[in-house]
């Protein structure tokens, strides 16, 4: 079932109408390529030309059938005629059923890549606009040392970057055909029209198959869609931690009328951030259920096919929509600067530790010295017993050691940017 958020020009990829239609499509080439061969009268491929599906009598026939390839051939051979018997002629299931999948996902796959490079149209901006925009970098979910929120939008870019990499490798690979017949050997039809058809259709014909196309193919498509829900959902999950309560350094987009909570009105939670932090765990497990259709029995059994006809239109189109909700948090995130200042704040100075161990360690103590006695005093800062340049300014080891003036430079916060401008030439300079 199509879900409802789904992008008409996504949902079109994987209505049975478009289906079918590549299937007939697909059928009507092989013709060609054997009336090019000689073996189809000119007479006859214009008959077939002309036929054509109708979807209430192929469902008619598949529920007598209990096979729609077989319920296809007829409802399409009954518009055409006599001539319907070279339809199809010397051809297996697979070569239609796995030929039109590759149609499918290389389709979807253009339309996800396009929104992959509008996310990244969008997180440029946020990057630039915010490039030294400072705030407190977390590791393990504790203050760090000072970053820029562009910094964290550069990241972003550059995830995405390598997933539109991955992905435009997998279209590469997804988009493969097969008309080799019922186990690769070309037995009842010749290479020539496996050629025709997937040439006319802007696939690769496979160099080998048995009745199918491998399934490692699709394996790595949807593993491709994986990583990328998994990087959307780091990004949500980002969102969701910055707009906590003890932070709000960003937040999405409330809009005027919206409410947070049936019983607290005043709550204004992250909603689209943690709607795609779920949808990633179905992406996910899409993949694994397409690493499991790989070891198939000997030329081909069939139980690859219930779950493709599962995982290949939910996962594109649950990618489609996660991407264009990112788009919009992205787009519309509310990035207050003056709360990332006071957080920077919070600690005391305590992100300087690092520099003041550094600048102890230059100037002859041992590191373990300077590091004990450094810790030493963030462990009372920790504690509400000051800050941390009133207390080095107060002990007689560290005077000993650093000037005034060198005290100071050690609480100069402008060390922690003065690389983003090179940082970012890294990252948005190779465009």
């Amino acid at each position: 079932m199509i879900p409802r958020y789904s992008r008409p020009e996504m949902e079109r990829i994987w209505e049975l109408e478009n289906k079918y239609g590549i299937w007939l499509r697909i059928e009507k080439l092989a013709c060609e390529a054997y009336a090019e061969l000689g073996q189809i009268p000119a007479k006859s491929l214009e008959a077939i030309q002309k036929g054509s599906l109708s979807l209430e009598r192929m469902e008619e026939l598949e529920e007598i059938t209990q096979h729609d390839v077989i319920a296809f051939l007829t409802a399409v051979g009954e518009t055409i005629g006599e001539d319907a018997r070279f339809v199809h002629l010397g051809m297996t299931s697979s070569d239609v059923l796995d030929t039109g999948l590759a149609v499918q996902l290389r389709d979807a796959a253009d339309l996800i890549l396009e929104g992959v490079d509008a996310l990244l149209a969008e997180i440029k901006k946020k990057a630039l606009e915010h490039k030294d925009t400072l705030m407190i970098g977390r590791t393990h979910g504790v203050h760090a040392e000072p970053i820029t929120f562009g910094l964290k939008m550069a990241v972003w870019y550059e995830e995405t970057r390598r997933s539109r990499t991955r992905l435009r490798g997998a279209r590469e690979m997804i988009a493969v055909g097969k008309l080799s017949g019922a186990v690769g050997t070309y037995a009842t039809l010749p290479p020539e029209v496996e050629s025709y058809v997937c040439e006319k259709l802007g696939l690769q014909a496979a160099r080998i198959s048995t009745q199918i196309v491998q399934r490692d193919r699709h394996a790595e498509f949807f593993t491709a869609l994986a990583i990328l829900a998994s990087s959307l959902e780091k990004f949500a999950l980002e969102i969701r931690h910055l707009q906590r309560t003890e932070v709000r350094e960003v937040g999405e987009f409330f809009a005027k009328g919206q409410k947070g909570s049936s019983a607290m009105p005043h709550k204004r939670n992250p909603i689209g951030s943690e709607n795609l932090c779920g949808l990633a765990r179905m992406v996910r497990s899409y993949a694994l259920a397409a690493l499991e259709n790989i070891p198939l029995w000997h030329e081909r059994d069939i139980s690859h096919s219930s779950v493709e006809r599962v995982i290949a239109p939910d996962s594109t189109i649950l990618v489609d929509f996660m991407l264009h909700r990112m788009i919009g948090l992205v787009k519309n995130l509310q990035v207050d600067p003056d709360r990332m200042k006071a957080n920077l704040g919070m600690t005391g100075g305590l992100f300087f530790s690092q520099e003041l161990l550094l600048r102890l360690a230059k100037k002859g103590m041992s590191r373990e010295e300077a590091y004990a006695l450094v810790q030493g005093h963030a462990m009372e800062v920790w504690k509400g017993k000051g800050d941390l340049l009133g207390l080095v300014r107060e002990d007689p080891r560290i005077r000993e050691c650093l000037e005034d003036d060198e005290i100071q430079d050690v609480f100069c916060v402008d060390r922690y940017t003065r690389h983003v401008d090179r940082i970012f030439d890294r990252v948005f300079g190779t465009e």
